[in-house]
Formats: structure tokens, sequence, C-alpha cells
């Protein structure tokens, strides 16, 4: 019996890789080494432990599977199709084609089965963090053992977060931050698979690489282990038993795998990415138990694979079906509500905050970040699944949610995350949370947000309700110097494709702007001061979500028109103010969000900036975007060399940026 199954298991790898090999083929184009390499790996998570259901792909308690090593795509799209998932050998053909299910590296809400968009190196790996510390907290809020409602076997939430990864995840920064943060935590339900050959594209790793990982990572607080032989599959099982038995603390089992087993390049770097030769896929499949013809799988194979992931995961999923539905009819309402968005996976809120409690006394003033922070801490009054941190600047970014714990060892069920130095691994851990279900944020000083670039831009892929928080949002932080003193960065948040980027003014902007957030089930980024600001005479909560509006029209006949962002709106409405004294009649224009006004009509868009005037932009960061509102340069009020140290007078005249340069800059323009 034993000899039977180890021979099945076989079968179905040997299958599983013949038609990745197959697809990569097709392509002319993928990474054939580590579906030689790997296949065992994957076969056996998917085979012998992952609780999944491919008919409710999205079953909400499903094991999570990440692909952290993304070049692996084909061998994760063979092993999903085999599984049962809704893949056909037509999509399989399509590998790397356009409008294909299968496209080059995983990419979610694309492929069946694909738990998160992975393919540059370390973000699968640290997402999976994320994923984890949700599982903390969903079991923590809504399994009720306390109740006995629930035996430990039978909670509402309780799945494992499995990666698999490369030397390449593990020689990315980002992966080390998140490992560090995995380990603090004791995430006992994150398990990862490492797929140790040695061998990069550039060549053998030790060129670069030679740090004993296993040792790394239980200096990190993890439990490791090592599965010296990459085809064993029993021993591989057995390691992934063993990391399922320790609770408190994450696991990391390295898999000794040779690069492109079979091939007559298997353990070279030229394996890594470049498609077998037509020789070489002959004598491969000559040694596997396949047939030689392309996309030839043995029914019997799939058949059995299917078979094993159903008699392990069917009895699950029926009972979590009941164990939820007793669950429902004995919950209040609220809860009902929570599970239903979650399960919905609807992350968009219609909540309305200036009719919650937001009513701003005329002589209010006060820092915005300060402001910021109470709104936030009454949306997560709001909104249950709100949470997030910062990287380690919450005293500074005023970002903590006061009324709630710190989630931490010993209180799971905190909505405030201390991510420690780590903005990458902050980015990258909340893509995690939001594909869990919850409205993630995180903040750092805008200057920072260089280093989590790569996870906005995964969010942004992945269309997930993240929302990123910066502050310090100019020169104006003055002392601290250029390097603290953001330029480029609200050009490279605009820049990125499906993020919209906030710029408030003053307190009722930033209402507006988190309403106009939170109804969106999309990634954000709110860029708030620091300094202290007065409400505005005209400002308007409401007109955010257009992305720009009217604060101070013309008195009596338009002369030129004024567009602003954030801080520098009052400064463009006391210019328009002085300049009116002199026979220049301006309109201002309050734009905190420039992909919100551009989604809005043409007639809007002509109504507010009408063609045939002079139209001036003042922003205290770069001028690149903002030229297709001006004539040419001369009209940018805006900042394109680095700051300096000094007071914040000093700064802003250092960078011909203050009140009386700016004015007479604009005035000649109407001279």
């Amino acid at each position: 019996m034993a000899k039977e199954i180890k021979n099945i298991d076989k079968k179905i790898v040997d299958n599983i890789k013949a038609l990745a090999i197959d697809m990569i083929d097709t392509a002319g184009s993928g990474h054939p080494g580590i579906v030689l390499g790997a296949a065992p790996i994957i076969y056996t998570l998917y085979a012998k432990h992952m609780n999944i259901n491919p008919e409710d792909e999205k079953w909400i308690n499903r094991d999570r599977f990440v692909m952290s090593a993304g070049h692996g795509s084909a061998l994760l799209y063979a092993t999903l199709f085999a599984a049962g998932y809704k893949l056909t050998l037509d999509d399989l053909k399509a590998f790397r084609r356009v409008g294909s299910k299968a496209p080059g590296h995983p990419e979610y809400g694309v492929t069946p089965g694909v738990d998160v968009s992975t393919g540059p190196l370390g973000q699968g790996f640290a997402t999976a963090v994320g994923m984890a510390i949700a599982e903390k907290i969903l079991s923590t809020k809504y399994n009720e053992k306390k109740k006995g409602l629930f035996t430990t076997e039978n909670n509402l939430f309780d799945y494992y977060t499995y990666v698999l990864c490369s030397d390449g995840d593990l020689m990315e920064g980002v992966s080390y931050e998140a490992a560090s943060l995995a380990g603090n935590y004791q995430l006992g339900k994150l398990i990862v698979l490492y797929d140790s050959n040695n061998v990069s594209l550039d060549g053998n790793t030790d060129i670069s690489f030679k740090e004993d990982v296993l040792k790394r990572f239980e200096a990190m607080g993890w439990h490791t282990t090592i599965v010296k032989d990459g085809d064993n599959v029993d021993e591989i099982d057995k390691a992934i038993v063993r990391a399922k038995k320790v609770v408190d603390r994450p696991s990391i089992i390295e898999v000794k795998t040779i690069i492109g087993k079979g091939s007559l390049i298997a353990g070279t770097n030229t394996v890594h990415g470049k498609p077998l030769t037509k020789e070489d896929i002959t004598q491969l499949k000559s040694t596997l138990d396949v047939r030689g013809i392309p996309f030839s799988i043995s029914n019997d194979a799939t058949q059995e694979f299917r078979t094993m992931i159903a008699s392990r995961s069917g009895p699950k999923y029926s009972n979590w079906t009941k164990i939820y539905k007793e669950y429902m009819e004995k919950a209040a309402d609220n809860v009902k509500q929570e599970l239903t968005m979650l399960i919905k996976n609807n992350l968009a809120f219609n909540i309305n905050l200036p009719k919650v409690m937001w009513q701003f006394s005329e002589d209010f003033k006060e820092p915005l970040r300060d402001t910021n922070g109470k709104i936030m801490g009454v949306i997560a009054d709001y909104i249950f699944n709100f949470l997030g941190g910062s990287a380690d600047l919450a005293s500074s970014t005023k970002t903590r949610l006061q009324k709630y714990p710190v989630f931490s060892n010993s209180s799971f069920d905190g909505r405030n995350i201390f991510f420690g130095v780590r903005e990458h691994a902050m980015g990258a851990i909340m893509n995690g949370l939001s594909l869990s279900g919850f409205r993630a944020f995180g903040s750092t000083f805008l200057s920072f947000s260089d280093y989590l670039k790569p996870a906005i831009r995964m969010s942004c892929l992945m269309n997930l309700p993240v929302t990123y928080v910066f502050t310090h949002d100019s020169v104006n932080v003055g002392p601290d110097g250029p390097t603290h003193q953001p330029i480029e960065q609200l050009s490279m948040l605009r820049s990125t494709p499906n993020l919209d980027v906030y710029r408030p003014a003053d307190a009722r902007e930033i209402v507006g702007s988190w309403n106009a957030i939170l109804r969106k089930n999309k990634p954000s980024a709110i860029v708030i001061s620091r300094d202290e600001a007065e409400l505005l005479s005209n400002s308007s909560m409401e007109e955010v979500s257009k992305g720009a509006y009217i604060v101070r029209k013309e008195v009596v006949r338009l002369t030129g028109i004024i567009i602003a962002t954030g801080s520098e709106v009052p400064l463009a409405i006391k210019v328009a103010e002085e300049l009116y004294k002199d026979g220049i009649d301006l309109r201002v224009i309050s734009m905190p969000c420039v992909e919100k006004f551009l989604e809005q009509s043409e007639e809007y868009q002509q109504n507010l900036i009408p063609v045939g005037y002079k139209t001036i932009v003042i922003e205290a960061g770069s001028s690149f975007g903002w030229f297709r509102f001006v004539y040419n340069e001369k009209y940018l009020m805006t900042i394109d060399k680095f700051g300096t140290s000094g007071t914040k007078e000093e700064v802003l005249a250092y960078c011909n940026f203050n009140y009386d340069k700016i004015k007479q800059r604009i005035e000649k323009l109407f001279r």
C-alpha cells in the first residue's frame, strides 16, 4: 500500500511538471527551473494539507497559499488545474497571452485559486505575514470558545497561510522586515516552505548569499527545520506536520532541491528563466511517468489528486458550513452584517462623517495631522474592520486609534499595529490584511513613501482598499533638512495607476477625503500637513469627492485662475485677495485630488478651469504632472530642487516659495 501511495505521488507530480513545461514551451517564455525543482513541495501542500474547496475558491476559512516565488506561476497554474479549480487546458495553453487566466506571474482576481498577486520577490512573503495577522484577529474576535458554542476543532476562523519562497525572496529586504515582525508576533499559523536550490538568475547564490538562513530565522523567533531531499514527499509532509504543531512561532522549512531537476541543464542558472529545448523536453518526459504528447495529462492522476483534496477538505468544508449557519442564527445583527461583508469581500462603506459628528466652529484651528488622527478615531468607531498602524511614527503622524488596544501577543484583537521601522513590510502587510477583509491603513512621513512604493504598486495592481497616510508633506518641516523634506513624492504617488491621492487643505477637506476614500473599494493615499491650519471660509466636505472646486470665486470679472492643494490653498487665497486690490481678479481652486477631478465630466472641468484664461499652480513639490493645466513653466509655482536645513521661513525663502516671492511672480504674469 505504501508503495502504491508513493507511486501515485510521483505520477501526479510528474504530470504537474509536464503540464507546466508544456505551458512554458508553448508560450516561448517562463521559468522551468522551479517547476522541475519545487513540484513535490507544492504537490505535498495541496494533496496533504491545504484545506480548500475549488468550487468555493473564496471560502473565507480556506487555507491561503502564496507563491512568493511568482516566477513559478506555471507550476502554480498546473497544480490549480489538477486540483480542480475553474481552469481549462485552453487557459493553460494561453499562458502569458493577453486576456489569459494564466498570466506571466500570479494575479489576484485573474486566476481562480490565486490568493495574492506576486512576482516582485519578497512581496508575497511579506503579504503572507499580513494574512497571518488577519487570521489571529479574526479568530480572536469571532471564535466563541469562551461561550461554549464551539470546540477548538470547530472554529469559524482557523486557517493556515502557506508560502513557497525562493532564495531571491529571502535576499530582498522586505522579507527580512516582515519575518522579523512575524516572529515578534508569534504567528504560529504561518508556514514558509523555502525552495533552497543555491541558484539564482546570475549564477550560484554563493556569489552574493552565503548566510545560514535557518539560523537567521531562528534568531527572529521562528521554528526551523530542513528537508534534505526535495523529491521526498513523505519528508516534506512530515516537516509540515511538525510545523503545524508549533503554535507559538511561525515556521520555515528549508527544502533542498535541484533547480531544473531532470533537465539537461539541471543545477545551473541557465534553467532558471529560459524555456527548455525540444530535445531536452523529449528526454525529460521519457524519464517522467507521462505521455510525450503536449498537454496530455493523465486523467487517473488528476482524479486521484482531486480525490485526495476532496476527501480531506470536503468534510471540513461541510462542517464549517454547518458551524457558520448555527453561528449566524445566534449572532447579533451587527456581527451578522460584519461577517456578511467579510464573506462578500465588500469593503466599501457609505458613511457620511459630517452627519456622524463633525461640525467645526468657525474659529477652529489646530495642526492638520491632529485633526486627521481624531477623524480616524471616529472612523474606527463606525467601521468594525478599520485598523492599521505606523512605521514607528504614530506619535508624529497621530494615527494611533486612541480608544483601541494595541495588537500584540497578549491582545490579538488590537486595532493598532506597531510595524516598527519597516515601511516596506508595512505596505505589504497592509495588502495581506486587505486581502483578508480589513480596511487597513499605514502611516509614515511623505518623504519615506519611497520605502514602500513597491507595496503601493501591488495595492494598486490588486485594487485593494488600503489607505496610505502620509504626514510632514512639504519643505515646511524645515530644520530636519532635505532628507525629510518631500519634493518628488507627490508626483510619484499621482503617477501610480489606480491610486487616488488626496491632499486636503483644512479639517473639512480631511473629512471629505475620508468620506470619498471609504466609499470606494480601491487604494488611496491621504497626504497631511503637520502645520496648524484654520478653517477656510468656503471649504467643502462634499465637494472633495469631485477632486476640485472653487474656494474663492472671482469678484467681478475673471482675470485668471490659481490651482492649489493642501497647505498652499490658504496661501493662494491670500495672494488672490491682495492682487484683487490691484485689479487682478483671480479664481482660486482647491484641488485635493487630481485623479478625482480628471474623472469628472468635461463640462465640470471646463466650468471650473475654462479655456483661455491664465492658469497658475501653487504646490510645495515637484512640477511634474502639473503641465496639463498650464501654458508653460512660468505658471508653475512649485519646487524642483531639494530643500535645505533651516527654519521654516528660511527654507521657504531658499526654495523661492514664500508668500512675497509667489505674489511677485504671479503679479508679473498679469502685467
